[in-house]
């Protein structure tokens, strides 16, 4: 776009504004002053401005005199499922596109949602980036796009033909797609790929609490299994298993962790995530791949650390290899095993994600280690919320 500066160049069209990683970019975008123009749909009832407003005084913003818009779309239906004339007006318009809608879901039972949803909705979207003439479509994938079959992974496009689950399959397919079509379009992109995000570093806030939280939230489960077993039926099932109260008021829970072979999880908190996604959408360089990740990925005896030292517990042990198909596991090794079957691949995973293009958009900013101090306020707020069940923010 070219000519007089407009107060829509200021403004981004932005989709997946109700997700977790959509709400920051949108709260993020709205403290610099900056407006957004939210392409969404209802649900359960709720229109999406009123979904948007839950979102709002969650991240306590007030005072958004002209900087929100509403649309109601349907990615899916031709012209976003907008009439004709509304459609040609925002076309008309030229906004920066945000595209985080996503569905997230690992199962493969959901592999028919997840395909539609990731990758058959981008035709409408990029025919609306195409028509529109956008300064820049922005989209938004995953590291883990990378797929298995390379340990270095660089800020580029892959074609991995191994991949962990569908999510992670259904991204790469949506890369090519973007790729493909921005070149073939002429349209600006750039490719925004996160690893495992978590709550605030600083607040310990969060909308959502799985990825990181998950295995620690079972691990709370099991607990409070047995400690009411102690305390309601003088620990009968707790002794079957060899567990009992330390004299120092410590639950001794013996949980191996089974681990395919030694690795590590790469994590960063939201506002990290947050800030650099700003800053690439400040001055992005069209055309480029960010991985937005940590450059000190976490082992997983610390984190089995910090847990025990959270929860109050001792026992949890880290395995390096598979265990044999005769080797006996006890009820909570397999409790905790069911529990985090769809996150294992990422607790001992060796890829490693080049990372020149985000520290060139960042001044090389880097998100902090996750400290016992950090991990402690997200799973305390984690715990506070019940896991998200005392507020419903992001209900679908």
């Amino acid at each position: 776009m070219t000519g007089t500066k407009t107060a829509d160049d200021e403004k981004h069209l932005l989709t997946g504004a109700t997700g977790f990683l959509g709400s920051h970019i949108m709260a993020g975008l709205l403290s610099q002053g900056k407006g957004v123009v939210i392409a969404g749909r209802s649900s359960g009832g709720e229109s999406l401005k009123e979904r948007i407003g839950r979102l709002l005084t969650w991240f306590g913003i007030e005072h958004l005199e002209g900087l929100l818009e509403f649309y109601e779309t349907d990615f899916l239906k031709r012209r976003l499922g907008l009439g004709e004339d509304e459609y040609e007006t925002l076309c008309g318009r030229g906004l920066s596109i945000i595209h985080c809608a996503s569905d997230t879901s690992f199962a493969e039972k959901n592999r028919a949602r997840v395909m539609k949803s990731n990758v058959e909705s981008l035709t409408e979207i990029l025919n609306f980036a195409h028509k529109s003439r956008t300064r820049c479509f922005h989209f938004m994938s995953t590291a883990y796009a990378a797929g298995i079959d390379s340990i270095e992974c660089p800020e580029a496009l892959v074609n991995s033909a191994h991949f962990t689950n569908v999510y992670e399959e259904s991204k790469a397919h949506a890369e090519n797609i973007v790729y493909g079509r921005c070149r073939e379009g002429e349209i600006p992109y750039t490719i925004l790929r996160p690893s495992i995000v978590y709550g605030n570093s600083v607040t310990g806030r969060s909308l959502r609490f799985n990825a990181l939280y998950y295995p620690i939230r079972s691990l709370q489960l099991i607990r409070d299994i047995y400690l009411d077993d102690i305390k309601n039926n003088y620990g009968r099932k707790s002794a079957e298993c060899g567990i009992y109260m330390n004299e120092d008021g410590a639950l001794h829970l013996p949980i191996r962790i089974f681990m395919p072979h030694d690795g590590t999880i790469n994590l960063i908190p939201v506002d990290y995530f947050t800030e650099t996604i700003l800053s690439i959408l400040e001055k992005p360089e069209t055309e480029t791949f960010y991985h937005i990740t940590g450059n000190n990925p976490e082992r997983m005896a610390r984190l089995v650390s910090y847990t025990e030292r959270f929860l109050n517990i001792h026992g949890i042990e880290v395995v390096i290899g598979t265990s044999s198909a005769e080797e006996m596991r006890n009820p909570p090794e397999e409790l905790f095993d069911h529990f985090i079957k769809a996150f294992r691949p990422y607790i001992s995973d060796k890829r490693v994600f080049m990372r020149e293009n985000t520290d060139r958009a960042t001044s090389g900013a880097l998100p902090p280690d996750l400290s016992y101090e950090i991990f402690q306020r997200c799973m305390a707020f984690a715990v506070s919320a019940d896991w998200g069940k005392r507020f419903n923010v992001l209900r679908p």
